[in-house]
């Protein structure tokens, strides 16, 4: 493990090889589990506050569902808010391509500028996990190992790139530069 400030960084996000092969997967982190995306507090106002701008990226059903529940969901389970999703396990914001693919109805609307939210840094970060520690201020960066994600390992091994390297830029979203900076030190430190 690395601890970095107030981080600790298991060693299972710098040790293991990743890159999505969406090619392979479909996306299908978005449409299968039991709650949606995880959200930081103030992602529930920012997708309140941009929602508007956002029905016309995403399925009929979805912008149904999201008009009766809202843009966000409380999940009593693991006493979390997260990204509201359907019966079947599927994301609201979740949008299926001309390709077979999965895609963000919020990450198109951020990529044709309408909004400046990319999406919700858990789903950027992802398969990275933060788990915050409230009484001690800590948090542990973790790797949230799936089935599903068996091509991307294969995928990040045939191209020699490993799950940090791969989330570079949303830890660097998440904690900044100078955080990125001396996780990559540290990693080379634990590698010598």
């Amino acid at each position: 493990m690395i601890m970095i400030n107030n981080v600790i960084v298991e060693s299972d996000v710098y040790e293991n090889y990743f890159v999505c092969n969406i090619e392979r997967c479909k996306g299908v982190c978005c449409v299968e589990g039991d709650f949606g995306a995880p959200l930081e507090k103030h992602e529930e106002a920012i997708l309140a506050d941009i929602y508007d701008k956002i029905p016309e990226y995403l399925e009929p059903s979805s912008v149904e569902l999201l008009e009766e529940n809202g843009p966000t969901t409380y999940y009593p389970e693991n006493k979390s808010v997260g990204t509201p999703v359907h019966e079947d396990g599927r994301c609201a914001y979740a949008v299926y391509a001309k390709d077979g693919g999965i895609g963000c109805g919020i990450e198109n609307a951020w990529r044709d500028g309408k909004i400046d939210f990319r999406k919700p840094i858990s789903c950027h970060l992802y398969p990275i996990r933060i788990k915050e520690n409230p009484s001690n201020g800590m948090e542990m960066m973790t790797y949230e190992r799936w089935g599903i994600c068996n091509p991307a390992c294969s995928n990040g091994e045939k191209l020699d790139v490993t799950l940090h390297e791969f989330a570079k830029d949303a830890i660097i979203r998440k904690y900044g530069e100078a955080f990125y900076d001396q996780l990559l030190a540290a990693v080379d430190q634990v590698s010598e």
